[in-house]
C-alpha cells in the first residue's frame, strides 16, 4: 500500500490545472478555467476548475472533486491506481509499504544510459547523425543513442540486475517463442520524456534496411504516443515564453529545430495530431504552427490536424516544405533564413482547411463546384459564429459565388448548468460561500443562531457546510461565479435579515398553534419579538 505521508506529499506537489491539463483542453475564464465536461455531452462549456481552491466542478452534471477524483473518474480506475497515474504525471515518488510494489524507473534511466554509450561505440550509427547534419552537442542535449543486438540488451539488464518484468511494464523487452526479446535492435534511440521530465519509452530509427523506418515503444500504462510530444520536456519553458509552439512531424525535426534556436518545437510521435494531443499543445496558450513535409501524407496530416485545431479555436497556421525538403534538411544546408520566414508567415488553419477542400475539386465543373461548396459550408458550421461570418465571403471568392450561397449557422448559446440561477436563493448561498472564502467570520460567530432552520431553501448545503462534509454541492457555490463573495458588512447584515425572517415566521406559526394556550403563546411571542429587537452582528 502506498504510504500515508507518500499521498500527502502528493497531494501538497501537484496542481489541478496541470494534471487535468493532460486530459482536457482547459482555457483561461477569469481566475478560473473552462472546458466542456467529458462525464457528459454538452456544446457549451460547464466544467470549471478552480487553481487557487484545487477544485473542479462540472455545473452541467454536478460532479466535481480534487485532481485525485477526476483521475479516478476520467480513467475510471481505483484509488491508489489514480496516485500512481499521477505521481508518474508529475514525476513524483511514491513510497509503498510493500516496497516490492513500488515501479523502478532506474530500469529505463540506465538502459537509456546504456544506449547513449552504444552510440559512442558505433561509428555507423554516429556517422548517419553526422550526415544529417546533427551536432555533439545535440546527441548529448537530446541523449540519442544506439541499440544493437537484442542479445546485448538482455545481457545488460541481466548483469546489472534489474528488474525483467519491470523492463516489461515499460515495453522494452517482451516474451516470445524463444525467450526474451528487446524490441530495438540496430535502431538510433530517441528517449521519450513525458512534460514532467520522466522517462517513459524511446523512439528508434533503424540504420538497415528494415521495412520499419521508424518503430516507438508499445502502448504501455506510462506510454501513450497520442498524448506525448517529442521534445516537450524541453522545449516547454521556450514554449510558455515566446507564445508559440512549432509542431513537426519527426525526431530529427525537432533536433535540428532546436540546434538552429527553434527551441520551442516538438513532434508527433509517428502519429497523426489528435484531440488527445490538444490538453498538452494547450498549456501556456501559445500561438500553433504546424511545419509538415510537402508530401501527399505530410499535406493530408496538416489538413486534419488544422481541421481539430480550428474547430478547437487554437490560433496558428500552416507551414508546408518543399516536398524532398524538411525543416532538418533547411538547417543541414544552413538555409536558416528561408526556414525562418517559412515560421513566421504560416497560412492561417481555417484557410489552410478551405484552399485544402476546393484544391481537391475542379471548380469549372458546376457539379465540383457545388460538392466543394458543401464540404466548405459542412466545415464552417462547425466553427464559432463570428469565425462563420468573417469566412463567408472568403469561401465565395474562392468559388467565385454569391456570398449568400455560403451558408452559416447560428449557434444556440444558452447555459447548461444543473439549475438556472433563477432558482436558487443567492443570499443563502453567498453565505455559505463567504464562510468558505473566510472561515474566521464563522469562527468568531455565535453558533448558537446558525442552524440549518435559518434557511429557507438550501436548509441541506448548510447542514453539509456545519457537519464540515466534503460535497459536490460546497463545490458548485465556490466555483459559481453568480454567487457572490460578501464583505463583513454585507454578511452581518444578510444574517440579520435572515434572523428577522426566521423569528417572524416563528411568531407567524404560533398563531395557528392549537397545541399552545393563550399564556404560553403569548410568553413565546414576546420571547421571539425581544430575540428580534436584540439581533446586532
Amino acid at each position: 500500500m502506498i504510504t500515508k505521508d507518500s499521498i500527502e506529499n502528493l497531494k501538497a506537489h501537484i496542481d489541478i490545472v496541470d494534471i487535468i491539463s493532460n486530459f482536457l483542453e482547459l482555457k483561461k475564464y477569469g481566475s478560473n478555467y473552462k472546458a466542456c465536461c467529458p462525464f457528459h455531452q454538452e456544446d457549451t462549456p460547464s466544467f470549471v476548475v478552480s487553481p487557487t481552491k484545487q477544485i473542479f466542478h462540472c455545473f452541467g452534471c454536478g460532479i466535481g472533486g480534487d485532481s485525485i477524483k477526476f483521475v479516478m473518474e476520467y480513467e475510471k480506475i481505483s484509488y491508489p491506481q489514480a496516485l500512481e497515474k499521477i505521481a508518474n504525471l508529475a514525476n513524483i515518488s511514491l513510497q509503498y509499504d510493500n516496497k516490492n510494489e513500488q515501479l523502478d524507473y532506474s530500469v529505463i534511466n540506465k538502459l537509456n544510459q546504456y544506449y547513449s554509450k552504444l552510440l559512442t561505440q558505433n561509428n555507423t550509427a554516429k556517422q548517419y547523425l553526422y550526415n544529417r547534419g546533427v551536432s555533439d552537442f545535440s546527441i548529448e542535449k537530446f541523449e540519442i543513442g544506439f541499440a544493437n543486438t537484442s542479445n546485448d540488451t538482455i545481457h545488460f539488464l541481466k548483469k546489472n540486475f534489474l528488474n525483467l518484468n519491470t523492463a516489461k511494464d515499460f515495453g522494452l523487452i517482451d516474451s516470445g517463442e524463444n525467450g526474451l526479446y528487446a524490441r530495438f535492435i540496430n535502431r538510433i534511440i530517441f528517449p521519450i520524456y513525458n512534460p514532467n521530465n520522466a522517462l517513459v519509452g524511446f523512439g528508434g530509427r533503424t540504420i538497415t534496411q528494415h521495412p520499419a523506418k521508424y518503430i516507438n515503444s508499445p502502448q504501455t500504462k506510462f506510454f501513450n504516443k497520442s498524448k506525448l510530444l517529442y521534445g516537450y520536456h524541453l522545449a516547454k519553458e521556450n514554449i510558455y515564453k515566446q507564445k508559440a509552439i512549432i509542431i513537426s512531424e519527426g525526431y530529427l525535426d525537432v533536433v535540428m529545430l532546436h540546434q538552429a534556436g527553434f527551441t520551442n518545437s516538438v513532434a508527433t510521435l509517428g502519429t497523426a495530431l489528435t484531440k488527445e494531443h490538444l490538453p498538452l499543445i494547450q498549456r501556456g496558450e501559445p500561438k500553433v504552427i504546424l511545419a509538415y513535409d510537402g508530401d501527399k501524407a505530410g499535406i493530408e496530416a496538416a489538413y486534419k490536424a488544422s481541421v481539430l485545431l480550428s474547430i478547437k479555436e487554437f490560433d496558428g497556421g500552416v507551414v508546408i516544405f518543399d516536398q524532398d525538403t524538411d525543416p532538418a534538411d533547411l538547417v543541414k544546408d544552413n538555409k536558416l533564413n528561408i526556414l525562418n520566414n517559412l515560421l513566421l508567415h504560416p497560412k492561417n488553419f481555417i484557410e489552410f482547411v478551405i484552399d485544402y477542400i476546393i484544391k481537391q475539386y475542379d471548380i469549372s465543373k458546376p457539379l465540383d463546384k457545388q460538392i466543394a461548396l458543401k464540404e466548405t459550408n459542412d466545415y464552417i458550421k462547425k466553427l464559432s459564429p463570428i469565425l462563420q461570418e468573417e469566412y463567408q465571403s472568403y469561401i465565395a471568392r474562392k468559388l467565385n459565388i454569391n456570398t449568400q450561397l455560403v451558408q452559416i449557422r447560428h449557434h444556440n448559446q444558452n447555459r447548461n448548468i444543473n439549475s438556472t440561477i433563477s432558482t436558487l436563493d443567492i443570499a443563502e448561498l453567498s453565505i455559505i460561500k463567504t464562510f468558505l472564502e473566510f472561515p474566521k467570520y464563522f469562527n468568531e460567530l455565535n453558533k448558537d443562531i446558525l442552524t440549518k432552520d435559518l434557511f429557507q431553501t438550501h436548509q441541506d448545503i448548510l447542514e453539509t457546510f456545519l457537519n464540515n462534509q466534503q460535497d459536490e454541492k460546497l463545490n458548485f457555490i465556490l466555483l459559481n461565479e453568480d454567487i457572490k463573495i460578501y464583505t463583513k458588512q454585507e454578511l452581518d447584515k444578510q444574517l440579520s435579515l435572515l434572523l428577522r425572517a426566521y423569528y417572524t415566521k416563528k411568531i407567524q406559526q404560533l398563531t395557528y398553534d392549537t397545541q399552545m394556550n393563550f399564556r404560553q403563546k403569548s410568553k413565546k411571542i414576546r420571547e421571539y419579538k425581544q430575540k428580534i429587537s436584540n439581533i446586532t452582528l
